[in-house]
């Protein structure tokens, strides 16, 4: 039997991959989507396991054949994308594929699957309490963190499109919210 698809995305700093990370030790079947890449390997990363790596050339052709089923140019030549012949090859294995992807590649790999993909928007409760965990994880420069903040109001903007928005004021009644929610879409 085909997987489904599990679609998240948030505003840096909302907690989303500390829910996904959670998510994945629940007995629910899920498989993290392999993305591919522009950027070259670190550290220990392998080809097709953490990433697939591509050149930048290689990149643009897939993007040409309409190869990916969302994709961006974060940096000149430094591409991130899903692949549509990962992501079958995932479902028909059976595996129920769970992304982390931005609100524009979510919304896309939604409206390529429909019903068969559900998507979750992690929320934070408001601007203030997302700047305030941003500081406080001591990671980033004052200037990063601005940045981070208004990308963070762009993407709130998003949240309606989504088929279900989480709010994420406490982490384990927003980990529990989010297991009922992909254990009820698992079971349809």
């Amino acid at each position: 039997m085909n997987g489904k698809l599990i679609i998240f995305s948030a505003p840096s700093g909302s907690g989303k991959s500390t829910i996904i990370n959670y998510l994945l030790t629940q007995d629910l079947n899920l498989a993290f989507s392999i993305s591919a890449t522009s950027r070259t390997p670190r550290g220990t990363e392998k080809h097709g396991v953490e990433y697939f790596f591509l050149t930048p050339e290689e990149f643009r052709r897939r993007i040409e054949n309409n190869e990916f089923l969302e994709y961006e140019e974060v940096y000149t030549d430094r591409y991130y994308g899903t692949l549509k012949s990962q992501v079958e090859k995932q479902l028909e294995e059976g595996q129920n594929v769970i992304f982390d992807v931005d609100v524009v590649g979510g919304c896309n790999i939604k409206k390529f699957y429909g019903d068969r993909a559900l998507s979750v928007f992690i929320q934070p409760p408001s601007v203030e309490e997302l700047r305030c965990r941003l500081e406080g994880r001591g990671t980033d420069k004052p200037e990063v963190i601005e940045s981070r903040i208004a990308k963070a109001e762009f993407e709130l903007g998003f949240a309606p499109k989504f088929d279900k928005v989480i709010i994420n004021d406490d982490l384990e009644t927003a980990k529990a919210e989010a297991l009922k929610v992909i254990k009820e879409f698992l079971e349809k």
